[in-house]
């Protein structure tokens, strides 16, 4: 690909970052798109040219993509959180329509769109695999609500439209760059801090988001148009990696396992607080409704199509825990 324009969304954020330098090592030649307001800490030394577009207006994604042979749109509304759930619904929708429309209507040859394991239920008997996509009302929250009715367009307009366009389905990525921090990053800051005494009996997939933006390129060169593919790593138990980023820091591992019900008048009590100081709360209604499950998920079919691999874990909270700590937000 080298030589021809790749276009990637979201190149300030966390995952968008990591597949814009994982993009640049390849050889490729980058457009950035960001939003004015974006946070630069991660555009300092950005290896391409950036552009400047509020991605929910047409116009200015269509100038955007102009040139583009390839897309990654990565972008995303990533709050668990808002005064109004639904202009996190209505926002990723947007988004992913306007950068959609823009991609057919340049011709761009392929399209690899960030969705997400929420679009999929998690399954009771272990680990969920691409089989399981959720209906928008089985989403728990309105940001995993988003993500199904996007990746629901993506496939239609695959479908009706011709799109050329490859799905991943990263899990839970872990690791440096994590500027705001995601809600996984909140958790790696506050455990490391001694913020977190206790757990509940939870558990998510962790993977390295290097890796994961490794699955991003393996998919725009390997994968079926119209195929979605699980980016994740290794099943973990919330108390496991709270004991791992213990042990990295060579302090004791909270011992003490918590009741769910009993927290929700305190994530009420949370949002009810957010509502007046404008600050997204760390415990909400909708993270302890998907803190009953473990969101545990397998990735053998990207291992075997795309030829995609993840380091353990522990490496990737280790990488974590060295950023935050470079930035001064562990103490």
């Amino acid at each position: 690909m080298a030589g021809d324009l790749t276009v990637v969304t979201g190149v300030a954020g966390f995952v968008g970052a990591a597949v814009a330098r994982a993009l640049a090592a390849s050889g490729r030649k980058l457009r950035g798109v960001v939003r004015a307001s974006s946070d630069q800490t991660n555009l300092a030394d950005f290896p391409g040219e950036l552009a400047l577009a509020d991605l929910r207006d047409k116009a200015s994604v269509a100038r955007a993509m102009a040139g583009a042979s390839e897309v990654f749109h990565v972008a995303a509304d990533y709050r668990v959180w808002a005064r109004d759930p639904e202009d996190i619904v209505r926002n990723n929708l947007a988004m992913t329509s306007a950068v959609m429309e823009a991609a057919l209507g340049a011709g761009v040859g392929r399209v690899v769109y960030t969705s997400s394991v929420a679009t999929l239920l998690p399954d009771p008997a272990g680990a969920a695999d691409e089989n399981r996509p959720a209906r928008p009302e089985q989403a728990t929250g309105a940001y995993k609500r988003s993500k199904v009715v996007a990746e629901r367009l993506v496939e239609r307009m695959v479908a009706e439209q011709g799109l050329r366009a490859v799905i991943v389905n990263p899990s839970t990525p872990i690791g440096p760059r994590d500027v705001k921090p995601t809600p996984t990053g909140r958790i790696i800051v506050e455990a490391a801090n001694g913020g977190m005494p206790a757990y509940v009996d939870s558990g998510l997939n962790l993977v390295h988001v290097d890796d994961v933006a490794q699955g991003h390129l393996l998919a725009a060169e390997k994968g079926q148009i119209g195929e979605r593919y699980i980016l994740g790593g290794q099943d973990v138990p919330l108390s496991a990696m709270l004991t791992e980023i213990a042990r990295i820091l060579g302090r004791k591992p909270p011992k003490v396992e918590l009741p769910v019900a009993p927290l929700f008048p305190l994530a009420w009590a949370a949002e009810q607080w957010a509502r007046v100081s404008g600050k997204e709360p760390f415990l909400t209604l909708d993270s302890l409704r998907m803190a009953r499950h473990h969101m545990y998920y397998t990735s053998a079919k990207a291992e075997r199509e795309l030829g995609y691999q993840a380091r353990p874990y522990a490496a990737a909270l280790g990488d974590a825990l060295d950023w935050f700590r470079a930035l001064g937000m562990i103490r």
